[in-house]
């Protein structure tokens, strides 16, 4: 097969993945994540149930999706950092940047479908457990790329870093619903991220040598 046709095919599928994505979401949050059915989304979708698990294994990785391309984000942070940058210091101004941004990842993002969305996961708790499988994988990935001769080490290490990112991220979408704007919460939020970060770099995690 050629690198063109290999393109497209990919492109098509992502294209699949991102539409029917959005059709089940969009049901979910009218209707409620436990009151639509994965028949409904697939007829929604114009695609067959079977096709329909082919992209998706499980009913919550219909909305956990937004998140696939996050998975490895930590990752290609710290494997893209410049020379003489270390892995905090490359994720901590990405975080930093992520909340002048309004990244939803960061949790400081108080548009409204951005707010609706947080909604629908952090109040379904079947998707908030399949999201720890995504954390997971983002724990691994980052292991990896901070030192993959020492796995032990760098899993406790990315383990830590995630874990730091999901509860900032935590505590700005629980301000953010309690009815705060995101200008609000900014500056707040700046300060929290740089005692994480200050934590992290004081005995919680040594960043491994080069």
């Amino acid at each position: 097969m050629s690198a063109g046709k290999s393109g497209l095919r990919e492109r098509k599928k992502q294209l699949t993945y991102r539409t029917v994505s959005d059709v089940a979401i969009s049901m979910f949050l009218e209707r409620g994540f436990d009151k639509v059915s994965v028949a409904e989304v697939a007829a929604a979708a114009e695609i067959s149930k079977p096709t329909l698990f082919r992209y998706f294994p499980a009913k919550e990785d219909l909305v956990l999706h937004r998140f696939a391309d996050h998975e490895d984000e930590a990752a290609r942070v710290v494997s893209g950092r410049p020379d003489g940058v270390s892995p905090l210091d490359a994720l901590r101004h990405h975080f930093l940047d992520g909340l002048d941004r309004r990244d939803p990842v960061t949790g400081l993002c108080d548009v409204p479908p951005v707010l609706a969305f947080h909604r629908l996961l952090y109040g379904t708790p079947s998707l908030v457990a399949r999201l720890y499988a995504y954390q997971g994988r983002s724990e691994a990935a980052l292991a990896r790329a901070l030192d993959p001769g020492i796995p032990v080490a760098a899993r406790l290490a990315a383990g830590q870093i995630v874990a730091v990112l999901r509860i900032l991220a935590e505590e700005n979408w629980r301000r953010i619903d309690a009815g705060e704007s995101a200008g609000q919460v900014h500056g707040d939020a700046v300060a929290a991220a740089g005692l994480a970060f200050v934590q992290l770099e004081g005995g919680l995690f040594t960043p491994p040598p080069g």
